[in-house]
């Protein structure tokens, strides 16, 4: 029996309508991967992201012979992880509180009635999911403590073990390595990952700086307090539209950051996620089970996550 009452009591007669949710993020990480970077699909344990490079050496054109040229393949593995979330709703349960306004007459209940009842259960369902996701694709660690980020290796945990470049140093910053960011030094924070981009990937479309909320609202509220009225802080798009001051290069705050004090800077298109099937974490199977008199839950997934060149990535890594 999983329903618990605690918050609302004995039964009182009461309004049956509107069953209210509160607002829960989705993975808006994984959103943005699904739409410009890659996806791999029908993954049952891990897949390889297949990498391609070659020089192009110039010679000075004379008569012979004389290759110079190398391509190298290389590959980066992508480890899914196994994923399911099951509960058990006994529904007589239910009888005691103000939710028996809505059930049917009769002892017997073989469904979630009535039907808003049960979409809006699922829906709220699968939002947790998405949370719980979006948190894992960047925090994700299969040897912690925390059962909701160790069924696969995150963002953070992958780039930071490969080779990405560092934008909290001296070099970058200009006053040295940054411990925890503050309305004093969020700017030129943000300034260091700027300048830290490899020039290769400067003017590319789909650069991105990710940050959490807190230091994107830091961002913005420092860009206004310096009144830095030649350049635009003013966000229309809810989170997602502001750029650095005098680029293009966008800025995304993500739940999946949150907590970290972490910004990372990548191409979407540098970005992969493995599933087995898509939106299958969306996807659930809900019934009822005459042996034991109740209805159940399932929803089974694969998931993970990786990059496929982390010297293309910018890290800073700091507190908040």
């Amino acid at each position: 029996m999983a329903f618990t009452l605690s918050g609302i009591g004995s039964y009182t007669r009461q309004s049956v309508e509107p069953l209210l949710t509160a607002a829960i993020f989705g993975a808006k990480t994984q959103e943005l991967i699904a739409k410009s970077g890659i996806v791999l699909t029908k993954v049952k344990s891990a897949e390889a992201i297949p990498l391609m490079d070659t020089d192009a050496p110039f010679q000075t054109d004379a008569c012979g012979w004389n290759p110079s040229g190398t391509t190298t393949y290389s590959q980066r593995t992508v480890t899914v992880g196994k994923i399911k979330v099951e509960e058990a709703l006994c529904y007589k349960t239910l009888e005691t509180s103000f939710i028996q306004e809505a059930m049917r007459a009769g002892s017997t209940y073989e469904s979630f009635e009535p039907a808003a009842w049960e979409a809006a259960w699922t829906n709220r369902k699968n939002e947790r999911i998405a949370n719980q996701l979006e948190t894992a694709l960047w925090q994700g660690d299969t040897a912690s403590g925390n059962m909701n980020l160790n069924k696969f290796d995150g963002l953070i945990k992958l780039i930071d073990a490969g080779s990405p470049v560092d934008a909290n140093v001296n070099a970058f910053t200009g006053i040295g390595v940054i411990s925890g960011l503050t309305s004093a030094n969020i700017i030129t924070a943000v300034r260091a990952v700027k300048n830290a981009i490899p020039a290769a990937l400067k003017g590319l479309t789909d650069t991105v700086i990710f940050m959490e909320y807190a230091a994107y609202d830091m961002y913005v509220d420092a860009g206004v307090t310096a009144n830095l009225f030649s350049y635009n802080f003013n966000d229309k798009s809810n989170y997602g539209g502001l750029t650095v001051p005098g680029t293009g290069i966008r800025i995304e705050a993500v739940h999946g950051l949150n907590g970290t004090g972490d910004m990372y800077a990548m191409r979407l298109s540098n970005a992969a996620i493995a599933v087995d099937a898509e939106g299958e974490e969306a996807n659930y199977k809900l019934w009822y089970s005459e042996d034991n008199n109740e209805g159940r839950f399932r929803a089974a997934f694969k998931f993970g996550v990786n990059v496929a060149f982390t010297t293309e990535v910018v890290k800073f890594k700091s507190t908040i």
